[in-house]
């Protein structure tokens, strides 16, 4: 098996580097707790092993030759990132109801995460439900954006062996795919981590979730519009 090892490390590298739906999910779920960022990134890379095993197997070409199925896994993924983009917009009307005094909670009976002995209970639902909150965004976000589905039909056969096997070689170059993607997801969370204090803020957050809805949302419609 011989294929071009450097010329298509330059190109997945320069499409991780694009911001994308994948890019910003990842962001804003690390933004929002570290564990959820790195679940999102698993999420996106699974997604990412769907469409490689999906090209593998000739499932993509199928995609490719009868446009129906293109149309509509595009519009499926258009829709699941304007309501990501809704989400996020609802989520900073929020941070500005938490800067009115006003708006805070009223007080009244005590809060069960108050409680010492079922403190660490309540801690642990939280994390798991951000937890598959962030692996279902990037899973989602990833398989049903076809642009991913494309990149393994399209690109990775220009950077293997037509001599030898098509279906391993494309695994190969997919797995190695997936590991720099884990791999630079992971650096991307320890930075958004690093920045969630500033977005804690009311004011940053309210800018940041209303940007990346905004966002979001530009990228839903322009996936569901393009030709």
């Amino acid at each position: 098996m011989s294929v071009d090892l450097v010329g298509f490390l330059g190109v997945v590298l320069v499409a991780y580097v694009v911001p994308g739906p994948d890019f910003l999910v990842v962001v804003r779920a690390a933004a929002e707790a570290p564990s959820k960022g790195r679940a999102a990134a698993l999420g996106a890379q699974a997604g990412l092993c769907v469409h490689m095993f999906a090209a593998a197997i000739g499932l993509a070409v199928v995609a490719s030759r009868y446009p129906v199925v293109y149309d509509t896994v595009k519009l499926l993924g258009a829709a699941y990132l304007i309501y990501l983009g809704v989400r996020a917009v609802r989520a900073a009307r929020r941070a500005v109801q938490e800067q009115r005094p006003g708006d805070a909670a009223a007080p009244g009976g005590p809060d069960v995460g108050d409680c010492p002995a079922r403190r660490p209970a309540v801690e642990g639902k939280a994390a798991a439900r951000r937890w598959r909150s962030g692996f279902t965004e990037g899973l989602l976000t990833n398989v049903l954006n076809p642009k991913a589905a494309l990149f393994f039909l399209s690109v990775l056969p220009q950077f293997v062996d037509s001599n030898g096997s098509l279906w391993r070689q494309i695994l190969f170059l997919g797995i190695l795919d997936v590991l720099i993607g884990v791999a630079y997801w992971f650096v991307l969370v320890l930075i958004a981590a690093r920045l969630r204090a500033l977005l804690a803020r009311p004011k940053v957050r309210y800018r940041w979730e209303l940007t990346t809805g905004c966002l979001f949302i530009a990228i839903g419609v322009g996936l569901a519009t393009a030709a």
